[in-house]
């Protein structure tokens, strides 16, 4: 009996650890991937992933992806990551109001979310004329500040899908060898910048790091264009320093 038992809570404890396996993969994928990719990179059988996904898939924790194109996590994980105690914009936020200050512009805060960034949080600026995106808004990533800070630390063969998947849906004819090589110049100083590339009238500039969990963050600062010039220096200053605060709190 005693036997049986243990051979059942090692069964059941192989089964939660290969389902973490599979959402880990996910959590790290940033587009959808299908059941074959997913057994490569966990090692499994493609059977036991396509069993392991189909139960996650009945409590929302995965889900297919727009298009078809493989499976993504679900909105259940996201909830159960949402009531988790560790909160990014609590932790972020007197970094972004102690930037605002610093600057006087707004500062925003950002995460890498499959193909777009999506704006977690925003101090607005002091100035009369500033530049306020909605929280929960999405932007695309290769054109504004915080999307490139978040491209440039991916390794190529992920970046690239998701740069000709940008250009493609928007139609854009680009050329991927440039945009790489300023990617790898945005690696080495640490600073990415959009000027008047997302929207006209409005610059930015933004820098990424990664949580404790892996997620790709951005915290940018966007400045109407015709301040842009004045304040542009003042803007690296501060950001670098925020730069390394936050470096700080996540070694």
């Amino acid at each position: 009996m005693a036997d049986t038992e243990d051979k059942n809570s090692r069964s059941g404890i192989q089964v939660i650890a290969r389902a973490a396996a599979v959402l880990r993969i996910l959590k790290d994928a940033q587009t959808g991937m299908s059941l074959g990719q997913i057994a490569e990179r966990v090692g499994l059988p493609r059977s036991t992933v396509q069993r392991i996904t189909s139960a996650l898939a009945k409590e929302n924790l995965v889900i297919a992806a727009p298009q078809g194109r493989g499976l993504i996590l679900g909105p259940e994980f996201s909830s159960l990551a949402g009531a988790a105690p560790y909160n990014i914009v609590e932790h972020c936020r007197l970094l972004l109001t102690e930037l605002t200050h610093k600057t006087g512009e707004t500062a925003d805060l950002a995460v890498m979310r499959g193909i777009g960034m999506v704006f977690l949080d925003q101090v607005p600026g002091t100035h009369r004329l500033t530049t306020v995106s909605q929280v929960g808004e999405v932007f695309p990533l290769t054109t504004t500040a915080n999307g490139k800070a978040c491209l440039a630390r991916l390794p190529r063969e992920e970046a690239i899908p998701l740069i000709q998947n940008e250009w493609s849906r928007n139609g854009i004819t680009g050329d991927i060898e440039a945009y790489l090589l300023d990617l790898e110049k945005v690696a080495h100083e640490g600073l990415a910048y959009d000027l008047d590339e997302h929207s006209g009238g409005v610059s930015a500039i933004g820098f990424a790091f990664e949580d404790w969990a892996g997620d790709l963050h951005a915290i940018s600062v966007p400045v109407p264009s015709s301040r842009y010039d004045a304040q542009c220096g003042i803007i690296e200053r501060a950001l670098r320093e925020t730069a390394a605060n936050i470096q700080a709190t996540f070694d």
